[in-house]
């Protein structure tokens, strides 16, 4: 009794000793959303009257409301100990597992993808969605997180220590790839390990080898499926290519280019009058370049490196391995989703469908990302 006693007063003097949440941290995700939602508007508004019977918030209502979830459980999520989430990581392993399979066997199929599971109503009309694989990259960084902060002496050992990793990575990413068609999401899932593994304290020359044969496996992917290659081919000249696809980043170009330095004017993109696909959501990027230039664009990336320094010094700072792990992973998801959107816009790397974090249109995504803030922002508090 005395022992439980003494752990108690701990935990008190320790909640006590506990710093407020990053405000600042608070302020740009605020900032970000409400950015987000102003920008759907202008983006959808003509797309969403044409397509649903002239309701054109048709979009911002379902983002706005998403939004007020989000930031509920942002921070219901930022006052709950981040250690909970290591005591529920097999559960979460399992349980995102099982979401996976589901989808694969009972999934909504939207624009010849199936990776959505449907919640009330019926399958091919339901009352919304959700996006397990949004959850997954979020559940592999608390296992891998987790794992490593147990075994640091590990790290450097393949068989003990980084194989391991390698198969619940390799598990993730496979079942994006095979179950629901998904190699965007795939790619997300291999660089969240990539970056987890390096945070962790893995072999350099074993990352080495790891990211060269990645290079090959993402190869193989792309030339066994005939539609991402493509898209390989598309990228490598959209203005001279006659596949299909290749309109869109066409379009997506030309946005950005007719935007200059200070864009056409909020609420003025011509591109988002249908004929850019895909402008409320992937694309949206190329439209806020043509309604607000260059400068919105910098202003944007600026922001997302705002949070992104701010995660980062959360981690470097926290008083714990795991916090501090999971810190790492919660913030690079961020960046890198955030700058493959960019890059698919401007026609940097092939074309891949990802949203824009906190801006596209997206409920599961923006939800998602925002209970991700609250952990992020819990461990802000354990830090020194």
């Amino acid at each position: 009794m005395e022992v439980v006693a003494d752990k108690r007063k701990e935990h008190i003097k320790r909640q006590m000793r506990a710093k407020p949440i990053d405000f600042a941290l608070v302020v740009a995700i605020v900032v970000m959303c409400a950015f987000g939602i102003v920008m759907l508007y202008s983006a959808s508004y003509y797309y969403a009257q044409d397509r649903f019977d002239g309701d054109g918030f048709h979009y911002v209502k379902t983002q706005a409301i998403c939004a007020l979830i989000g930031f509920v459980g942002m921070f219901v999520v930022a006052n709950i100990d981040y250690h909970v989430w290591e005591k529920l990581k097999l559960f979460a392993l399992i349980a995102i597992i099982v979401l996976m399979v589901a989808v694969a066997i009972w999934g909504v199929e939207r624009n010849g993808a199936q990776r959505w599971l449907g919640i009330g109503g019926t399958r091919d009309n339901p009352l919304f969605t959700i996006q397990p694989s949004e959850m997954a990259k979020f559940v592999l960084v608390i296992y891998m997180s987790s794992f490593m902060a147990r075994r640091p002496h590990l790290m450097n050992n393949f068989t003990r220590g980084l194989l391991p990793m390698l198969l619940i990575v390799g598990l993730f990413g496979g079942m994006m790839l095979f179950l629901q068609s998904n190699m965007s999401m795939m790619v997300i899932i291999v660089l969240t390990g990539a970056v987890m593994l390096f945070a962790g304290g893995a072999n350099m020359k074993h990352l080495v080898v790891l990211a060269l044969t990645m290079c090959v496996v993402l190869f193989l992917a792309a030339r066994t499926e005939e539609y991402r290659w493509q898209r390989v081919m598309m990228f490598v000249d959209p203005f001279e290519s006659n596949i299909d696809g290749a309109y869109q980043l066409r379009q997506s170009l030309m946005a950005l280019g007719s935007g200059g330095l200070f864009g056409q004017g909020l609420n003025f993109s011509r591109q988002k009058l249908l004929f850019l696909p895909y402008g409320e959501s992937d694309f949206i990027f190329s439209i806020i370049g043509e309604e607000l230039g260059f400068i919105g664009c910098v202003a944007l990336m600026c922001g997302y490196g705002f949070i992104v320094y701010r995660g980062m010094r959360t981690a470097m700072k926290c008083k714990d391995r795991f916090g501090s792990l999971m810190a790492v992973g919660l913030t690079a998801i961020v960046g890198m989703q955030a700058a493959i959107n960019i890059a698919v816009a401007s026609s940097s790397v092939p074309p891949t469908g990802q949203t824009l974090p906190f801006i596209s249109s997206g409920g599961t995504s923006l939800v998602i990302f925002l209970c991700a803030m609250g952990i992020l922002l819990n461990i802000s508090k354990n830090t020194e």
